[in-house]
């Protein structure tokens, strides 16, 4: 099983001090833990797309090209791109010259967005939020079929018989499909062929099982090998020595971003009751000390049979230090036994 890291890069306030990261210095501390993700062995980083004053990543692929120079064999990916809003040839032609910097490490994570900032700042209707992404999402994936497209829909002028250039060095570049709990989405994904990213960012991990079953079912259904319909279970937490600071850094964090997230959306405002359940063994939290983690995400595993599994370490600002520190224990000491485990696994199976 692949284990990662993801983040949105944010510029919130410190919630021990109320001092505020610049973009600056946080984009430069990113770099910092991308090269020590990979340096620790871990698979996977991704950088989400956002466009609000709290976050500092609204462009994913510079960060990740920038990445790509000071790291070797870590898969770089967006987490995820803001398909509905943005421009599916100048997506590919973004991640194909990321892929050609990387040697072949690119990946794109399409989704429709958790927050709609990007709709009036790139002058789309909201009213169209479905339609953008399928048509574009259609349209992406035709110009990774090759390099001459033809293609007409409702939304975008329409390509007749251009070449869209530079092509990457994976054939095809890696699509996953993002989705946060809408059964309409992962249909798609499976009927489709492509691999899909489920973020599990509160409530029992268990309740998502049927969403993963309704992806497969789809795969099957559309003639695909089931054997390339992966999933991602991508979710929050934070690795710390003991499980107690854990969850005195985490908490702290926890509570300003989702109440302030909340608010906006009308939400009940987020309690420590509420960070402790999603901290226990069958919450959606994958917060604890290394053992814990590691056996978070076993279990996890034991429900979806997942080959990727990304954590947010930053839901908030946190130190650092702190981040740095839960990188190392994630890759050295989490992810080798996580590894070790699922590979078991799969040859108990197989056998």
């Amino acid at each position: 099983m692949e284990l990662g890291i993801y983040t949105f890069a944010e510029t919130t306030p410190d919630p021990r001090t109320g001092e505020v990261v610049t973009a600056r210095q946080r984009l430069r501390d990113l770099i910092e833990e991308i090269e020590l993700a990979d340096q620790v062995g871990l698979d996977v980083f991704g950088v989400g797309e956002h466009h609000r004053p709290d976050f500092s990543a609204s462009a994913p692929v510079v960060i990740l090209a920038a990445a790509a120079e000071r790291t070797n064999r870590i898969r770089l990916t967006s987490a995820v791109t803001v398909l509905s809003s943005d421009d599916p040839v100048r997506v590919f032609q973004d991640f194909a010259t990321l892929d050609l910097l990387s040697d072949g490490r690119a990946e794109i994570m399409a989704g429709r967005g958790s927050f709609i900032e990007s709709f009036p700042l790139f002058g789309y209707d909201l009213n169209d939020y479905d339609d953008l992404f399928a048509e574009k999402l259609d349209l992406l994936l035709k110009i990774r079929e090759g390099t001459f497209v033809s293609w007409s829909g409702k939304h975008r002028a329409t390509i007749d018989n251009l070449a869209v250039y530079p092509r990457p060095v994976q054939n095809p570049l890696p699509v996953w499909i993002a989705v946060g709990g809408t059964p309409q989405s992962v249909v798609r994904a499976g009927t489709l062929g492509l691999p899909l990213a489920v973020a599990i960012i509160g409530g029992s991990p268990a309740q998502f099982v049927p969403l993963v079953e309704l992806y497969r079912e789809a795969g099957r259904r559309a003639g695909h090998d089931p054997a390339r319909l992966s999933v991602s279970i991508n979710s929050h937490g934070l690795v710390a020595d003991t499980s107690d600071e854990a969850a005195e850094m985490a908490f702290p964090a926890y509570i300003q971003t989702m109440g302030k997230i909340g608010r906006e959306r009308g939400w009940s405002p987020p309690t420590r009751r509420q960070f402790d359940a999603e901290r226990a063994p069958h919450g959606a939290m994958i917060l604890g000390d290394p053992q814990q983690v590691i056996d978070k995400i076993l279990y996890e595993h034991s429900l979806f049979n997942n080959q990727r599994f990304l954590v947010q370490f930053t839901v908030g600002t946190l130190p650092h230090a702190a981040v740095m520190r839960s990188i190392e224990l994630f890759g050295t000491r989490v992810a080798p036994a996580v590894r070790r485990e699922a590979a078991n696994r799969t040859t108990a199976t197989n056998g």
